[in-house]
This record gives structure tokens, C-alpha cells and sequence, in this order.
């Protein structure tokens, strides 16, 4: 009960900063997104500097964006891996909510953006896909990043956002708790410090998982000290949170779709390992 309480407390402090964020987030959503769309199409030639640049954004919007434009063949791969490796969907503002952490937040952002701009222009250089520009059309189309519909504006949206985010804060906090107190959680967490050459393969893989509570995860993993910062990079580089779960669902060449969660595996184990002699 005692776990309980403590972890429950140490997650409601975050809660008012996360709002603010979210809140922010938000109101760049929603302001922003379209323009990121039509750029993103007609920007080929440096979509994985840009791509790379709106994915540093903590927001899972761009990685719906880039699904739905490679399902149509608007952008080309090395494109699409750029914004999904730079993706950091929720571990930027769960970070932000500790502000002895900023520095950590500016390593994160300018080192995945640097991976996704080396691995993205690479998969351009060597896989080629061609890409038309007959699905640009007129209409008017408009991505949630953060999943939330706009009926009720962004405050709302920011607040159940909020939310939703402390719960999963709670939870995986809580679960690590008990494994730390109860499972040898301790003599783990050694044994990963010990072997830092294991954390990318296992972070990474969590990464893979198609939704924000990868992120969380991965950055309460680091918080309570389980994993190290390249290790986190490492699996934050794999994940591309909900746009995963657009791409298999517009883009219906399997194998295509399995080549690219191994790309993002390989991208987040590569990085992790160079990293940890780095930083």
C-alpha cells in the first residue's frame, strides 16, 4: 500500500506540467498539420531532413502523416524512416515533467534527429520506390496526433490527453516498483548496468510496440534507472508509435511493412550500441 501511495503521488506531481505541454502540443496540432502534409509531398528530394525536423515534434501526428502519404506513394521510404525514428511520442513530455531533465530532452532530440536524417537519406541512396503525386488533391485533410478528436477543442483534448498519459505514468511506474521491491528488480537493474550491451536489443524491441505506452515505458525504464540514455534513444528510435498501426492498415504490401519494423529494429540496436560509447 505503501508502493501504492508513493507512486501514485510521485505520478500526480507530473500531472500539471504534462497539461501544460499537451496543451501546447495541441494548439500546434492542430494549427500546423496540414501545412506538414503538403510539404512533406512535394518535398522529396529533402524529406528525410524535414521529415526528420516535424518528427522531433512529441507528437505521434506526423508519423500518421507519413504513413498515409508512403501508402500512397507520395514519399519515399528513406522519408517515412526519418520521421518514425525521430518520433518520440510521449517520452518528451513525460521527460519535460522533470525538470532536471531538460538536458536529456535536447540529447534525445538532436542526436535522433541526426539518425534520422543518416538512415532515412541512406534507405533513399540504396531502396528505391517510386512516388507519384496523383493522390494530392484539394480536399481538406486534418491528422490527430495525439488521437483525440477536436470535438471539444484543445483544452479538452490536452486535458483527457493528460490523463490518459498519468495512467499509464502510474501504472508502469507501479509495475516497476513491484518488480524492483518484490521480483530482484535490484540485482536486474545491475545486471542490465552491468551489460549495457543487452539494454538496445530489448529496448528496441520494446519500441516496436504500436502505441504510446512504448514511450512511456521505455522513459519510466530510464527514469527509475533500468536503462541507460542510449539504450533509450536506442528504443525510441524504433518506435513509431500509432503510425505503425496506419501503415499496416493503408499500406497492404506485407512484406514492405515488415521491412520497415526491421529497419527501425536494426536503426534503434545500431544506435544504441554506438551511443553507449558516446554518451
Amino acid at each position: 500500500m505503501d508502493i501504492l501511495k508513493e507512486v501514485f503521488i510521485d505520478s500526480a506531481k507530473m500531472l500539471p506540467l504534462l497539461f501544460i505541454v499537451y496543451l501546447l502540443i495541441e494548439f500546434l496540432e492542430h494549427k500546423n498539420n496540414n501545412f506538414a502534409y503538403h510539404i512533406l509531398m512535394k518535398s522529396n528530394a529533402f524529406g528525410p531532413v524535414l521529415g526528420a525536423l516535424f518528427g522531433c515534434i512529441p507528437q505521434c501526428g506526423f508519423s500518421v502523416i507519413a504513413s498515409d502519404l508512403y501508402a500512397r506513394g507520395a514519399v519515399a521510404l528513406g522519408t517515412l524512416v526519418a520521421i518514425f525514428i525521430s518520433t518520440s511520442d510521449e517520452a518528451i513530455p513525460i521527460l519535460l515533467s522533470n525538470p532536471d531533465m531538460l538536458i536529456d530532452v535536447v540529447k534525445i532530440l538532436a542526436t535522433k534527429f541526426v539518425i534520422a536524417v543518416i538512415f532515412g537519406c541512406l534507405i533513399n541512396v540504396f531502396i528505391k520506390k517510386q512516388t507519384t503525386y496523383c493522390c494530392e488533391d484539394k480536399h481538406h485533410t486534418h491528422f490527430h496526433g495525439n488521437c483525440e478528436s477536436c470535438e471539444g477543442g484543445i483544452l479538452k483534448s490536452a486535458i483527457v490527453h493528460s490523463l490518459k498519459i498519468f495512467v499509464f505514468i502510474f501504472v508502469v511506474s507501479y509495475v516497476l516498483e513491484l518488480i524492483v521491491h518484490h521480483t530482484m528488480g535490484d540485482d536486474m537493474i545491475i545486471f542490465f548496468n552491468k551489460h549495457r550491451f543487452i539494454q538496445p536489443f530489448i529496448t528496441s524491441l520494446v519500441g516496436l510496440i504500436p502505441n504510446c505506452a512504448s514511450s512511456v515505458i521505455l522513459t519510466q525504464g530510464y527514469i527509475e534507472g533500468a536503462i541507460n540514455l542510449a539504450s533509450l534513444i536506442g528504443g525510441l528510435c524504433a518506435s513509431a508509435g500509432v503510425g505503425l498501426v496506419v501503415l499496416f492498415k493503408l499500406n497492404k504490401n506485407l512484406k514492405n511493412n515488415f521491412l520497415i519494423l526491421l529497419i527501425l529494429y536494426l536503426t534503434g540496436v545500431i544506435s544504441g550500441q554506438i551511443l553507449q560509447f558516446i554518451i
